[in-house]
């Protein structure tokens, strides 16, 4: 289905965490973000960079270089940072302590109409 659109669907396995997106984040310049521990084949992504956080792995894109992102991931948003990217800390310790985190908690909304 995918494949006219120019597009490759690839099986992910997913043992280690609830969901796909618990493990790894694309960022907008293709790179896929994870905290290895948790990524069962980090080979399957072309460009997989490990960060050294497990909340360092989730990350909201709001436009342009910023990511949003946990605080409890200080170590992540410098390497982040280092690459060009803007990272924009929230406090979310509470949501984390039941496994929440800022992809959980966001919705994304790719156009505004006024």
């Amino acid at each position: 289905v995918f494949e006219p659109l120019g597009a490759r669907v690839v099986a992910v396995p997913v043992t280690k965490v609830l969901h796909l997106k618990s493990a790894v984040t694309a960022l907008p310049d293709g790179t896929v973000i994870g905290y290895e521990p948790l990524v069962d084949s980090a080979s399957l992504f072309p460009r997989f960079l490990a960060v050294p956080e497990e909340s360092g792995a989730h990350v909201v894109l709001l436009g342009g270089a910023k990511l949003l992102m946990a605080a409890s991931a200080p170590k992540s948003a410098e390497l982040l940072a280092g690459l060009g990217f803007d990272p924009v800390l929230v406090d979310i310790g509470e949501f984390e302590k039941l496994e929440g985190c800022v992809t959980c908690l966001s919705v994304r909304l790719r156009e505004l109409y006024a």
